[in-house]
């Protein structure tokens, strides 16, 4: 008799896939990575704190306004906070607004689909209506385009998505840091699972935005819709931040006839998890804002660790940017972790084989992230 065995196809990134059945991370648990990650996510949730604010701000004041000069004062205009944002002398927020955007154009989730419905339009005209009630110019332009002031309450939709997503995610991270200076966190995993955590937690927040009109508060995200934080807001923003990301103008053509950029938004690999730290500092490099902000907020110990590095602060940004990219591997690994089918522990075989066909999925859209050069 001859016996014959099931050999599978060894996966490029099998090593990965075993570290996550085995409750370990993407990126490799080492005392230097764990400060790395700490550290950066620190200054990371003290940003995300203030794009929070200013987002949803933008989103419950500036709606419908064409020309906001002062969207991101949030309310509090002076002279000196003036002459502070011409000599940029403040936080970024044009980053929120880039990946806002970024979320509105790869859509996803049940804020895309709701904002497609005769519901939502419904809901939008009466806005308009209120905003514009004696406003006859505005009415007339409605009349003549009517999905014009609608598509600017999609993406004021975005902008309190997107706020309220980051309030939870500033929260997670700003906790994180405090147990690691208790001497809580001290590993890879534990990271790992105080995001899931955290993740978990918020799964079911709802999500809603109204907005208020003289006396009159309308709902344009309804309670009653059942939107949440982990489905409506969290896997898109990974898909599109993470993922898929938009192309950094100046590294790419945007000529059709080139064809450096795919015609299938599915295929775009220009996210968080793919991107070259090196051209940060660059023109036409969003994450360049981010990395500006950051170095604001760096705990000091993480601070010491880029003085001590072959170029000191020469390239403070990239260092920044390539911490920061570690540590968005282990924010990824606590959103494959969470949404996997069954426990990474189970001893039942059929769901053994089905976690594995889940993580070989997302290795398989992994294959050209950066994945072994943060583990390198």
């Amino acid at each position: 008799m001859v016996t014959t065995t099931n050999n599978r196809t060894r996966h490029p990134l099998t090593e990965f896939i075993q570290r996550l059945q085995t409750g370990e991370a993407l990126l490799r648990d080492t005392p230097e990575n764990v400060l790395e990650v700490v550290g950066i996510l620190k200054s990371y949730g003290v940003v995300l704190d203030a794009y929070s604010k200013n987002l949803i701000y933008i989103a419950e004041n500036q709606f419908l306004v064409f020309f906001p000069f002062f969207k991101y004062f949030n309310g509090e205009i002076s002279f000196q906070k003036l002459l502070r944002h011409w000599w940029h002398d403040r936080i970024n927020f044009e980053y929120a607004e880039y990946c806002m955007k970024a979320m509105f154009w790869h859509g996803g989730g049940g804020i895309d689909q709701y904002l497609d419905t005769k519901d939502f339009q419904q809901r939008a005209k009466a806005v308009i209506a209120a905003k514009f009630k004696n406003n006859p110019i505005m009415m007339g332009i409605h009349q003549l385009f009517p999905d014009f002031l609608i598509e600017q309450l999609r993406v004021s939709c975005y902008y309190s998505g997107l706020g309220q997503f980051w309030r939870v995610m500033a929260d997670i991270f700003l906790s994180l840091s405090d147990l690691y200076d208790q001497g809580k966190i001290k590993s890879i995993p534990q990271v790992v699972d105080h995001i899931k955590l955290g993740l978990v937690e918020a799964a079911h927040k709802p999500i809603t935005y109204s907005v208020k009109i003289k006396d009159k508060v309308y709902e344009i995200l309804p309670a009653s819709l059942g939107l949440t934080f982990l489905a409506d807001t969290a896997i898109p923003y990974v898909e599109a931040v993470f993922f898929r990301g938009t192309p950094f103008p100046g590294t790419v053509s945007y000529n059709a006839q080139a064809y450096q950029i795919p015609p299938d938004q599915g295929r775009f690999q220009y996210g968080a998890l793919y991107a070259d730290p090196l051209p940060i500092g660059g023109a036409g490099i969003p994450p360049t804002l981010l990395m500006q902000d950051m170095r604001h907020f760096l705990p000091e110990y993480l601070h010491e660790v880029y003085r001590r590095s072959l170029r000191g602060e020469d390239d403070l940004r990239v260092q920044i940017c390539m911490s920061f990219q570690k540590s968005m591997f282990c924010v990824t690994t606590a959103a494959i972790l969470g949404l996997m089918p069954y426990p990474a522990d189970t001893q039942d075989p059929q769901e053994q084989e089905l976690n594995r066909v889940y993580l070989e999925k997302w290795m398989d859209r992994l294959q050209t992230s950066r994945l072994m050069d943060v583990n390198a």
